[in-house]
């Protein structure tokens, strides 16, 4: 399966069978990133995070008593 980057509109191919292409096939609100673009993302949040001036709000789990 071809795919094409959200970011840089770099075009990929990744395995027809992998959950990944199943998930792009069948939820089209789903977007695919290079690993490039993703690990560049994930250094500059944690960079972010690291100076204390970024607030980083994650959704609320609510505790599962089981």
């Amino acid at each position: 399966m071809r795919v094409k980057c959200v970011l840089c509109d770099q075009i990929e191919t990744i395995d027809d069978e992998s959950p990944l292409a199943k998930r792009l096939r069948n939820r089209p609100i789903h977007t695919y990133m290079c690993h490039k673009c993703h690990d560049r993302i994930s250094e500059k949040t944690k960079r972010r995070l690291s100076t204390g001036k970024f607030r980083f709000y994650r959704g609320h789990r609510a505790g599962d008593d089981w």
